[in-house]
């Protein structure tokens, strides 16, 4: 029998493998990043069939729903990549972004409050931005607050620290 670990990790190898070889990717990268928010995070899995969040942080009334989307970055020097649609008709408070190198390893995770990604959506009202994907790589970036990187680990989330891009 497999461990989850060993599966996963033989994804990120076989998704690599084939994207260098095809030019293609293979859709991974959500169960992938799910994977890797929990796993590095602390969370807990939202229950089966749960609709609009992928994982449960906190306890008790604390308790925050969790939408985990996930971006391979292929090429840093790229701009202008998004992230998929984000449903606001879904129940959930917070967003982890877990942004993923060219061999779909995790190197940092950012967490976005609900609140944030619906004053974006309503600055961007009617824009073809917001119908291309609300949110940027870069935006999620400038707005939200680091919790995991590759080089750095686990970041405090005490609501005191955030990222200054300046």
């Amino acid at each position: 029998m497999y461990s989850v670990e060993k599966l996963m990790a033989q994804t990120r190898s076989l998704a690599a493998q084939y994207r260098r070889a095809t030019g293609k990717t293979l859709p991974v990268t959500a169960e992938l990043a799910v994977h890797d928010a929990i796993r590095l995070l602390g969370l807990r899995p939202a229950p089966q069939g749960a609709a609009g969040h992928d994982a449960l942080e906190g306890e008790g009334e604390a308790t925050r729903r969790v939408l985990v989307k996930g971006r391979a970055i292929f090429d840093p020097e790229k701009g202008g990549q998004r992230i998929g649609q984000l449903n606001l008709a879904h129940e959930w408070d917070r967003l982890l972004l877990v942004l993923m190198d060219e061999s779909y390893e995790p190197e940092e995770i950012w967490a976005l409050e609900r609140e944030q990604i619906e004053e974006l959506q309503e600055r961007l009202k009617g824009s073809r931005r917001a119908r291309r994907g609300l949110l940027s790589v870069a935006r999620a970036r400038n707005i939200g607050t680091l919790r995991w990187s590759r080089e750095r680990g686990l970041e405090p989330d005490d609501g005191l620290w955030t990222h200054d891009p300046g």
